[in-house]
């Protein structure tokens, strides 16, 4: 089953928590895997700490410091080839285990769409395989 989820982003950079949304688009009683995946060249999903929104902040600016907006060797001509190599270096997808309908995330995890080259309208595509 293929579920898509319109985003839309209010920041140039921002991870989005999009836990909730796809808590609810989860069949009722499914076990198996969920794909989340984001059909964008400059954006990425992720699953990592949502309680401390620290943790954000230290790996976009991580992320800035190790791929920053200016420099003078990109060829790109939208100027946004730091926003693809953060997508590439993040990933465009994640998985995660369902069980009884519920996800099995560990205590702390969240699920975070990553926008680097916001603010937009994005979507997200879930693909859940019973198993």
């Amino acid at each position: 089953m293929k579920i898509e989820i319109n985003i839309t982003t209010h920041k140039r950079e921002e991870m989005m928590d999009i836990t909730d949304l796809i808590e609810k688009k989860i069949p009722q009683g499914i076990s198996g895997v969920c794909t989340i995946y984001a059909p964008h060249t400059t954006a990425a999903v992720t699953v990592n700490e949502g309680y401390d929104a620290d943790v954000q902040f230290d790996i976009l600016s991580f992320l800035n410091k190790t791929v920053p907006w200016e420099t003078d060797y990109f060829k790109h001509s939208e100027g946004n080839s730091a926003a693809h190599i953060k997508s590439m270096l993040v990933g465009n997808s994640a998985q995660v285990i369902i069980e009884n309908g519920k996800m099995l995330l560990g205590t702390w995890e969240s699920i975070f769409f990553c926008d680097f080259d916001g603010p937009r309208t994005r979507k997200i595509i879930l693909k859940f395989i019973k198993g």
